[in-house]
């Protein structure tokens, strides 16, 4: 076998044009590590914030979080899986001795960060991730579809089912139907047997929200987003707004809480700031919460429902790992619904 393979980089950051093919040595496996022969990697917004300008980052890097793939190399201490096994990666990796990690609260870490951006990830033909973060790919689905489910359903677990604690009956908000975790968390509150409303952009993606399980969609571009929440709850409002987007939606999210609501925020795509009227927020009993990712135990906890056809990866368009730049451009122009794959096998 080569000692190199091909990899996506980032050297410097910037537009999408900054994606750079190099050939790279192939990583080898540290203590508790195994080496991924990747077989897809799903893009996700983290890719746009570490390719643009996120700070902090260590250039060169191979970004992409997602990842699944076949093991081909053990690191010494690797117990739980073998060469040869067919896996999807956890992408959070946290020190595994804090009193946070050992309470199984790993994304409070604080040295929690995510396959990708803290460390080299899959926009590879290989990666070395932890052992303890592989899990067997669900039955029935293919390396794809496998790849479009880690980040975007650990997220949307944990700010629904952990942070909000959503409860059978419940009316959830869902902002951006058609991202990949928008699509997870329509699947999730339908799960727990809520009502769920969710905002996409067009007819096209209002349609596809409503095959997922949504009862209703509001399209932002041609509706108010409060004034809707009203009319489709009789000026009640809803439990939950699951929301990623920051200030261009942030107030109407607010202004469409009932009394006791919970809006959950686990992203800012528009910008860090936004306004809180405090007045209405302690009048009406209603929370805030931030939820960054989640855990392996929710991860474990949530996959079943792959295997038994309950909740479902979304994907929209496969590309070649050399076409990086083009699914950049179109997830940032937000012309997919669901996941962009790339697959390092295809050209």
């Amino acid at each position: 076998m080569s000692s190199s393979m091909t990899a996506v980089r980032v050297h410097n950051q910037g537009t999408p044009d900054v994606l750079q093919i190099d050939s790279v040595e192939i990583p080898k496996p540290k203590v508790n590590q195994v080496v991924l022969k990747v077989k897809a990697c799903a893009l996700n917004h983290l890719d746009i914030w570490c390719r643009s300008g996120l700070p902090g980052l260590k250039l060169p890097l191979i970004l992409g979080c997602d990842v699944a793939g076949e093991i081909t190399t053990l690191g010494e201490g690797v117990t739980n899986v073998k060469v040869g096994d067919k896996v999807l990666v956890s992408p959070g990796i946290s020190c595994g001795t804090c009193k946070h990690c050992l309470a199984g609260d790993e994304n409070l870490c604080r040295y929690y960060h995510i396959l990708g951006a803290g460390c080299n990830g899959g926009y590879a033909e290989y990666v070395a991730v932890p052992g303890i973060n592989c899990f067997p790919i669900p039955k029935g689905l293919n390396f794809h579809q496998a790849a479009a489910i880690p980040l975007v359903f650990i997220t949307a677990w944990h700010m629904l089912v952990t942070r909000c604690q959503m409860k059978m009956g419940e009316t959830v908000l869902v902002i951006g139907a058609g991202s990949g975790v928008g699509s997870a968390a329509i699947q999730i509150a339908k799960l727990h047997h809520c009502r769920v409303i969710a905002t996409a952009g067009n007819d096209a993606k209002a349609k596809l929200a409503k095959e997922l399980g949504a009862e209703e969609v509001i399209i932002h571009s041609k509706q108010k987003i409060a004034d809707e929440i009203k009319r489709l709850t009789e000026k009640r409002g809803v439990d939950i707004v699951f929301e990623h987007v920051g200030p261009a939606v942030f107030e109407d999210c607010l202004a469409s809480l009932a009394i006791n609501g919970r809006l959950v925020t686990c992203g800012a795509t528009t910008g860090p700031d936004v306004k809180v009227n405090i007045p209405r927020l302690f009048y009406k009993h209603q929370t805030i919460y931030g939820s960054m990712m989640g855990t392996k135990g929710e991860f474990a906890h949530l996959l079943p429902f792959f295997d038994q056809g309950l909740l479902k990866p979304v994907v929209d368009e496969v590309m070649p790992l050399k076409e990086a730049k083009l699914a950049h451009e179109k997830m940032e122009g937000r012309k997919q619904f669901g996941k962009l794959v790339l697959d390092p096998t295809i050209n």
